[in-house]
């Protein structure tokens, strides 16, 4: 039987492990998914003698794992960030599948007003999401608590100037996942239109505060659940590819 693996820190709610074990139970695949939740780095090293055929990386781990890889795919390492690992011949490869399952995502909902995009968050997701914008086109501006640089401000600069010039606004913080369903972060969504796309990675709850807020000044929302499955299911097809993998 294959065994894989999610590594994070609070996994209670996660989406992966119920995702897995429907399809290869589905699928009829002799694997199980469990959860693996360490509290520093390190633990994480445990990982690697826990015999996984591959893994996925969540909060708070998908940079500082890179370290502890022996090596990254190109993707994967123009990010800098890590949400897949496939141990091939005793090796463990990185890869970023979650640029993968963001460009599906959004690709039935961009047009030609999302030519600017606000990010918000400047933690591993975002930088697999500029890495999908830019390689679109789109001009991306970062909002951070600890703003660096000229591409980044921090949220006190959130003005609804900036929501006129872009139309493409996308939350990668946790901010509003369960149980903190009234959290939200605090944008002028009176400036939001019927040509703004606001998209919120969190999937639990399906319509975060942040998604019902900008819903009602007419803005087409979208959470983060077909990312998360595309990004799953092309996890396992590198699993797959692996020699240990079916």
């Amino acid at each position: 039987m294959l065994k894989f693996g999610l590594l994070g820190k609070s996994l209670v709610h996660s989406f992966s492990k119920n995702f897995f074990t429907n399809y290869f139970a589905t699928n009829k695949i002799d694997a199980t998914y469990e959860n693996f939740e360490v509290e520093g780095l390190e633990d994480v090293e445990n990982v690697f003698s826990q015999n996984f055929s591959g893994f996925n990386v969540t909060i708070p781990y998908k940079e500082i794992i890179i370290p502890f890889l022996d090596e990254l795919d190109e993707v994967a390492q123009e990010i800098s960030a890590v949400n897949t690992v496939v141990i091939k011949n005793g090796k463990s490869i990185g890869y970023n599948t979650d640029a993968y399952g963001f460009h599906q995502s959004i690709k039935p909902f961009m047009t030609n007003q999302h030519e600017r995009a606000i990010i918000l968050g400047t933690g591993g997701a975002s930088k697999a999401v500029e890495h999908v914008l830019k390689s679109l086109g789109v001009n991306v501006i970062f909002i951070s608590r600890n703003p660096i640089g000229e591409n980044q401000f921090s949220y006190d600069e959130i003005s609804g100037r900036m929501l006129d010039a872009c139309k493409l606004i996308v939350n990668c913080t946790p901010v509003g996942t369960f149980p903190n369903v009234d959290d939200f972060i605090e944008i002028p969504f009176s400036h939001l239109t019927e040509h703004h796309l606001v998209i919120d990675l969190i999937y639990n709850p399906a319509k975060t505060k942040f998604l019902s807020r900008a819903e009602e000044n007419n803005a087409m929302i979208l959470n983060g659940e077909s990312m998360l499955k595309h990004q799953a299911l092309k996890s396992y097809e590198l699993w797959k590819e692996s020699e240990k993998c079916l």
